[in-house]
């Protein structure tokens, strides 16, 4: 990628405005946690791995200048802020408990060395993040024949991760390996990462990529045009219920009525063993004016009301294969995701 999704530079966290994107490539730097709390909730930067890094960045900030036994009390405040951003997103929580574990094994470092220390594991997150991407999407790479045609939904690569990607990074990597690959990105309403960024990041990277509305879907699916279907995640349940943009569910559905393999793209780090079902997996509800409104202009009567969750679920039965970082996990996904995360 040309411009990175973020990363820690002279003290700061960096990251792309992706709200700008194409028309705009303005990088954003925050000094305070605050500032990277307010980030994520503004999607200044989204997608689920991003916003663990970004966490994680956030709170090695927020520990500058504190230790021992009021270290701990700015970290429960700094987690707390964090935290209440973006509920779906179990990475999020991933990263803070790891950035917890961290400090608990610090406190009895100096200021300094307590501040690099936590500083150092950002860091490790934001580099185990692009290992973790790009072994992904080796695994994945070798579902793909050549041609292929691949249709995705919302953006889940370079920018929606430390770099490189989980769905296009599967995409990626067949294309790095030789095959002959080409993209439908739906454009993803309302906030339009598909024709936004998905689009913008796979023109960048010289790989054929065609924008279709949401709606358009079924109609290519249809006509025999997609050799598979290939997302990302924000939450992946125990039983293989998967939490991701909303849009994803009927486009499992689409997918299965008309024979195309559905894909999900998982980190281990995605996949959240403690919730049992879809049903349990917090669903994040966005403003009404993303829906009212479209480039600044009121597009609903005044008056209106819309319903604005940013997740749907896709049910397990839908899903032909989770790709992880370890390998290929396919039903009974209870038994297949536990030994993925297991390392067996």
């Amino acid at each position: 990628m040309p411009v990175k999704t973020i990363e820690w530079r002279g003290g700061a966290v960096r990251m792309i405005d992706q709200r700008l994107l194409p028309a705009r490539e303005v990088i954003r730097t925050y000094r305070d946690y605050r500032g990277v709390a307010q980030a994520i909730r503004s999607m200044v930067i989204r997608g689920a791995p991003a916003i663990g890094v970004a966490a994680a960045m956030g709170v090695a900030l927020g520990m500058k200048g504190v230790s021992g036994r009021s270290a701990i009390s700015r970290f429960e405040s700094v987690a707390r802020t964090l935290r209440a951003t973006r509920p779906t997103a179990v990475n999020l929580a991933w990263a803070l408990e790891r950035m917890r574990t961290t400090l608990e094994a610090s406190l009895s470092m100096e200021k300094s060395r307590l501040f690099d220390r936590m500083v150092a594991e950002a860091i490790a997150i934001y580099e185990e993040d692009l290992a973790v991407n790009r072994a992904l999407g080796s695994h994945g790479a070798a579902l793909l024949d050549s041609p292929a045609t691949v249709l995705t939904h919302c953006n889940a690569g370079a920018l929606a991760t430390a770099g490189y990607g989980t769905a296009l990074g599967v995409i990626r990597a067949a294309r790095d390996a030789g095959k002959k690959i080409s993209v439908y990105a739906d454009e993803t309403r309302p906030f339009l990462q598909g024709s936004r960024l998905t689009a913008w990041e796979l023109h960048k990277d010289r790989i054929p990529v065609t924008v279709i509305a949401d709606n358009m879907a079924a109609t290519v699916l249809a006509r025999g045009a997609v050799s598979c279907v290939i997302v990302g995640t924000d939450r992946t349940a125990a039983n293989g219920d998967v939490a991701n943009k909303i849009g994803t569910y009927p486009l499992a559905a689409m997918a299965r009525r008309h024979g195309v393999p559905f894909y999900v793209a998982a980190p281990l780090s995605s996949i959240d063993l403690d919730c049992r079902s879809g049903a349990d997996i917090p669903i994040e509800e966005r403003a009404q004016n993303e829906i009212t409104e479209f480039a600044g202009k009121r597009v609903v009567p005044r008056g209106v009301p819309a319903f604005n969750p940013a997740f749907d679920v896709t049910p397990a039965e839908l899903v032909s294969a989770i790709i992880t970082e370890r390998g290929i996990a396919r039903p009974p996904y209870r038994k297949s995701l536990a030994a993925m995360k297991k390392g067996r």
